[in-house]
């Protein structure tokens, strides 16, 4: 029976450091960006963070990257025990697909609440938002992709298994 060889731990611990820097990275500007607002500038940290809808709607919308960069993280660790052919980390990549489609429903949410508002300043927010769906739709493709391929050769290797 061939054996793939094992992804080299050092690979994929390089790869788990590059999505804990990318966490740290995207919690620290969502808690630093608020405080550059022009609206801002001179505010309390209650005023900045209690009375913003829509900051309290960004934060919850986060929730799914993150929940997105845990589960890449688990799937990153099958690999390095060169389990990714697994039913856990097909599930995985099914949960970041899902994170992902979570994602796109928030930022359509939020370019609802611009463009509701009485603002003539609307375009950086629905650039910034446009970008940021552009991002989860390519990330939602390429999770289900894997997730596909993973479950044909989790599927294949569960009936060789079953042959042999």
């Amino acid at each position: 029976m061939f054996k793939s060889p094992p992804i080299k731990r050092s690979s994929t611990a390089f790869l788990q450091f590059v999505i804990v820097l990318v966490g740290i990275g995207a919690l620290a500007l969502m808690l630093w960006e608020p405080h550059l607002e022009g609206r801002n500038a001179h505010a309390t940290v209650f005023e900045v963070y209690f009375n913003d809808p829509f900051l309290a709607y960004a934060y919850l919308a986060s929730t799914p990257f993150f929940m997105a960069l845990y589960h890449a993280f688990k799937v990153l660790g099958y690999a390095g025990r060169n389990q990714v052919f697994s039913p856990a980390a097909v599930q995985a990549l099914r949960t970041i697909k899902l994170c992902a489609l979570a994602m796109i429903v928030f930022v359509v949410g939020a370019e609802i609440f611009i463009f509701s508002a009485d603002s003539d300043d609307r375009a950086g927010g629905v650039f910034i938002g446009l970008l940021i769906a552009c991002g989860a739709i390519v990330m939602a493709t390429a999770a289900a992709t894997f997730e596909r391929i993973l479950q044909n050769a989790v599927d294949l290797k569960s009936e060789h298994e079953l042959t042999v």
